[in-house]
């Protein structure tokens, strides 16, 4: 039955494509321009320096320091733990690609990785810093976004926490650093494929977007709030030039929390060979946004 809603539902956009053609590739054209002149100047060297972070040990140095605290404070396992800040620190769709791998291995149990899912699939300090800060012109706005997110993903943590019984004691080993210049060179391969896929998920929801004439019925926050709901980029994107306010600051909270039905649909795929739903990644996503919203504005009514 899902596999065949999902045949429909493609089939129908097909056919508007094709219906509307000269609107989608018009959305098309509006969604690359987009990709050049925002989204991949502010992405690949935050993406570049961030992977190089992960392949020289970050991560392993975060564990080291923080997983305990962690794994005690939303009763995970030390391998949940170390999900958890892979998710905080990597992006999407990193932290369920992380639970994933965790579960296909037995280190967590299915229990614990729906839980994980919930808050540990974040969007990660290369975008929000990037992108968002970018489309703001702050980097203040970037930090702002970025503590807010993290504060917010705890805080859904804290709601999905388990009981001590559900924290089973298992650790996992992570491959050792790479030399420099491997992790350079591994960095920058992955760098350039995560740009390409966010770019590549813009332009194809700019063309359905254009579809719809959403963009010549809306604009401002309405048009970000609604191009947000199918895909984060081009939801950040669309407050380009907007001044770092605190309502448009929490609707970026907002997109950046939910992640966009783009983002759901990579965690579907890196999902799909395991026994993990993703009902609770969704209800964790809607949550994280919406936290996140409140905390963004009211902190930025103090500080902007």
């Amino acid at each position: 039955m899902k596999k065949n809603l999902a045949l429909f539902i493609t089939l129908g956009l097909f056919a508007a494509l094709i219906l509307c053609s000269a609107q989608a590739a018009q959305g098309a054209r509006e969604g690359l321009a987009v990709c050049a002149r925002t989204l991949a100047p502010s992405l690949l060297p935050f993406f570049v320096l961030s992977n190089l972070l992960s392949a020289l040990g970050l991560p392993d140095l975060l564990v080291g320091r923080l997983g305990s605290a962690a794994a005690r404070l939303f009763r995970i396992s030390p391998a949940g733990a170390q999900a958890f800040l892979l998710g905080v620190t990597g992006g999407y769709p990193l932290g369920a690609s992380a639970v994933a791998d965790l579960r296909r291995q037995g280190l967590v149990s299915r229990e614990e990785g729906e839980r994980l899912t919930a808050f540990c699939n974040n969007s990660g300090p290369a975008f929000i810093l990037g992108a968002a800060g970018g489309a703001f012109r702050s980097p203040a706005a970037g930090a702002l976004l970025y503590a807010s997110h993290v504060l917010a993903a705890v805080a859904v943590g804290m709601l999905f926490r388990g009981t001590k019984e559900s924290a089973p004691a298992k650790a996992v080993r992570r491959p050792a650093p790479l030399p420099f210049g491997k992790a350079l060179t591994a960095a920058m391969t992955r760098a350039v494929s995560s740009t390409m896929t966010v770019c590549g998920y813009v332009v194809l929801f700019s063309a359905l977007l254009a579809v719809t004439g959403a963009k010549t019925r809306l604009s401002g926050l309405p048009l970000a709030l609604f191009t947000g709901f199918f895909e984060l980029g081009g939801g950040i994107a669309a407050l380009a030039g907007t001044p770092p306010e605190p309502l448009a600051l929490a609707a970026a909270a907002l997109i950046l929390g939910w992640g966009g039905l783009s983002v759901h649909c990579q965690t579907m795929g890196v999902l799909a060979d395991t026994d993990i739903s993703c009902a609770r990644h969704l209800l964790g996503r809607a949550l994280c946004g919406g936290i996140a919203a409140v905390f963004t504005y009211l902190s930025a009514l103090a500080l902007f």
